[in-house]
This record gives C-alpha cells, structure tokens and sequence, in this order.
C-alpha cells in the first residue's frame, strides 16, 4: 500500500490532531487488518517536521510493559515536538495500564503527540474502557469502500462487489482461488485464531469459525439465532451463538442490525440482521462470479455493501420490519432519521416503506434503485451524500 499515491480521508483528521500544541488525549487508530492504519502511521510520520519514535508490537512475542515505557520515555528526551506512534498495542500485554500511568504524568505537556493504532477491536477497546477512558479520542480506518476502489483502482461496481473492502490483494483478482486463499489465509483466519482468542476465552473455536463461514452466506438477511443455530454442525445454544456473533463483530468482520421500534428491549430480542463489513469477506467463502449470474445473489450483496457504506457514516444503523412488510435500513443520525428501501433487483414487497412513514411520521423515507445506491457507494461516506444520492 505504501506505493499507491492515495491517502485516505482521516490523514488529514490524524495530521491535524498531533499537530496540536499539547497532549491533551491519546489518538487512537482503530480499524480492520489490511486495511492501511500502519499505511496511515507511515503518511503521518513522514509529514511531521518535528522529532519521532515510530514502533510496531506486530510480532513480537515477548515484550511487556516496559517495552511502551522505554518508547515514551526515549520520545520525551526528543528535542522540540516530537511524535509517538505504536502500532499493534494490544499485542503487548499490561499495555493500557502503563499507558495510563506515562499519559497521567505527562498529560498536557507541550511538544508531545501520541498514537496508538490497532486491529483487535475486543482487547483493545477494552483496555480504553478499562484504563484510559476520558484520555482518548478515536480515529476510525473502516474497510475500502466503492469510492476508494474505484479511485485508486478504477474498479467497476461489479469488481467491488465481488472483491472489495481490502487493498493488499487487489493484484490478484484474476486468479479468483489465489485471491480467495489470501483473503481467508492471511486476513480471516489470523483475526478468528490471533486477535480474537487473545480478546475473549472461545469455548469452541471451530463453531465460531463454522458460524463466520455461515454468516457469510446470508448477506442482508434477517435470520434468527435458532436457524443458525440448526445449520452449525458443531452445536451450541442460541446464548453462544448471539455472544459469538458479538466476537465477530469486535473483530470488524460482521455487524448485526436489530430491529427498529422505538424500544430497547424490542431492539435487543429482534432476530439480527447481518452485515458482512466488506464483500471480500463474503467472496472469501463462496463463487465471486456468482455476482454477474444470480441477481437475487447481486442484490443481497449490493445491499450489503450500500449497508456497510452506511455503517461508516457513524449512524445508526437498523432494520425494521412488520409481518411481509420491511423496510431494508433505518438509518439513524440523531436529529434525523432515515428510512431507505433499496431497489436491488431481489423479490419483495413495494409497500413496506409507506407502512414505515405511518407508523414513523417523523422520519424522512429514501429510495435507493440501482443507479443512486451506485452513486451513493461513490460518494464518501456521510449523511449529505445520502441525501444527495437519493434525490
């Protein structure tokens, strides 16, 4: 990635928050592997005119706490400002305690920038909730959307559509099996074995690993946990399957959408609604090619993407649904909420949304067919390129 000439939108964001004058919060780069923060970490490093000390924890196996002190400490006798970056935290054991005890002492101190970057949302997070909450702020590096692709490599919808979400492969398309192997060798399977297992005690790796492979078989769908849980070889209960489903969500490979009706509870007891955050994860287990011969097939995938373009608006994100009537997202950015239909060329029922504006009065109703769910892929991500998609 480091040979492509793009820089992606939060550079800028990043650039512009260590050039404040004083540590005021930890940046925190938070995003999928393969998805270019270490990219990201590299442009701003080399931007920065000041003193730096930049370091991965990607393979090391034996450093502990004191490796992050040692960094900081060495980044402080830097003469001027001077810029700290580490990359991979959460791989080092004990590190959101010794960050928060080096960010207490030298909090507000001048000429000091900090960025922490890292993969495995559970372990990470958690030691930002546990430790560092009220010294942080997060930059998100979501997956590659359409626009991205098609910038830097003038991917057609289609292309997208069949291989999207990571930059690293995007050479090998024309070998599908060769591709398909990177993608589940090199990015799914060290997020299932690595990141995950070292976040959270997997009772049975090989059901969530079966669950994954089957989550990607129903992009867009609503699907209860009880119908999952019949298709599982490796059975389970229907409690494992939901905090299972929430694993893959903290390793940016799935989200799950609950329904939209006004009550938490509701919300929560709602059969989820799954988002597979990039098409290359849902190729990874079946036919890319699928896409060009099967348009019920293109239309779950297309609204899976137009759903994960939506994700990373920062809205959010559900389904709602009545009897036959649904309406595919309800999108929700605070003082305005949106429900959206989108044409995607599979069978269902027209008046889902006119049932939505009766029973939601308050909320603005958008179609999406084919030509504005494209052109809203290609805009970035936000609430205005929505709107300006749909009219």
């Amino acid at each position: 990635m480091e040979d492509f000439p793009f820089t992606r939108p939060m550079l800028g964001q990043l650039q512009a928050r260590v050039a404040e004058p004083k540590l005021s919060f930890l940046q925190v780069l938070l995003g999928p592997r393969q998805t270019g923060k270490s990219t990201l970490l590299h442009q701003v490093a080399a931007s920065w005119t000041g003193s730096k000390e930049i370091n991965s924890a990607d393979g090391l196996t034996t450093h502990g706490p004191e490796w992050i002190e040692f960094l900081w400490l060495k980044a402080t006798e830097k003469p001027g400002p001077t810029l700290l970056a580490i990359d991979e935290i959460q791989k080092v054991k004990g590190w959101s305690e010794v960050v928060k005890v080096l960010f207490d002492k030298h909090r507000h101190q001048f000429g000091l920038s900090v960025v922490l970057s890292g993969s495995a949302s559970l372990s990470l997070q958690s030691g930002l909730s546990d430790s560092l909450a009220g010294r942080y702020e997060i930059i998100r590096s979501p997956h590659w959307g359409f626009d991205e692709c098609h910038s830097v490599f003038r991917w057609t919808l289609s292309t997208y559509l069949k291989f999207g979400g990571y930059p690293a492969p995007a050479d090998m398309i024309s070998d599908i099996d060769r591709w398909r192997g990177f993608v589940r060798d090199s990015i799914v399977e060290p997020v299932l074995t690595k990141d995950l297992q070292s976040s959270v005690t997997i009772q049975k790796p090989a059901l969530l690993r079966q669950l994954f492979g089957l989550a990607m078989r129903f992009p867009a769908q609503e699907i209860s946990y009880q119908k999952l849980l019949g298709q599982l070889q490796d059975r389970g209960n229907t409690a494992t399957i939901r905090h299972y489903l929430d694993v893959l969500k903290g390793g940016f490979l799935l989200e799950t959408l609950e329904k939209y009706s006004g009550s938490i509870v509701k919300q929560k007891s709602s059969s989820p609604k799954i988002i597979p955050l990039a098409p290359a994860l849902i190729h990874a287990f079946s036919d890319p090619r699928a896409i060009d011969l099967d348009p019920e097939w293109r239309g779950r995938v297309f609204e899976a993407a137009i759903g994960a373009h939506l994700l990373r608006t920062g809205c959010e994100l559900f389904y709602w649904r009545d009897g036959d009537r649904e309406v595919d997202f309800v999108a929700d950015f605070g003082q305005d909420v949106f429900g959206l239909e989108v044409k995607s060329g599979r069978r269902k029922r027209s008046d889902g949304i006119i049932e939505f504006k009766k029973r939601f009065p308050h909320a603005r109703t958008l179609l999406l067919d084919a030509e504005k769910g494209q052109k809203f892929l290609a805009l970035p991500p936000s609430m205005k390129s929505l709107v300006s998609a749909a009219e």
